[in-house]
């Protein structure tokens, strides 16, 4: 994927969207492109995070306790909690079709949001509004 093409990915997701070009563009800078298989399990609820994705096409089965919660497709943000701490996993998340994401490790997001005020803060209100969507729909 071309950098320009990350970095209109980057500003779609309501997460980065209200970053600066600067900050969008160091963003982007950190994300692989990876593939992933059908049926691929991408996370287990319970296993330690170290890094979060950013969902580029296809379709992804969340599950909490063994019961699907939420569907989520491009431009959803899985495993951003990892971006905070590298606690356990909070769902499972498996691939529903072939899919093409974008990876950003823990200790390379740290290091940019350690150097950009903006972009933790940014991390830190999508975060919250996940939250607030998870408790407005009784997923807790």
């Amino acid at each position: 994927m071309a950098t320009d093409q990350k970095l209109e990915l980057v500003r779609s997701v309501p997460m980065f969207c209200r970053l600066g070009r600067s900050e969008q563009e160091q963003v982007a800078g950190l994300l692989d492109e990876v593939d992933v298989p059908a049926g691929r399990v991408l996370m287990r609820q319970g296993d330690p995070g170290r890094e979060m994705f950013i969902v580029v096409s296809g379709t992804f089965r969340v599950d909490r306790d063994g019961r699907q919660i939420a569907e989520r497709g491009p431009g959803s943000v899985l495993g951003e909690i990892s971006l905070i701490s590298e606690g356990p996993r909070t769902a499972t998340i498996t691939a529903s079709s072939p899919a093409r994401l974008l990876v950003a490790g823990h200790r390379e997001f740290h290091d940019l949001m350690d150097g950009h005020p903006a972009v933790k803060m940014q991390v830190l209100e999508g975060l919250a509004e996940k939250v607030r969507v998870l408790e407005s729909d009784g997923l807790h």
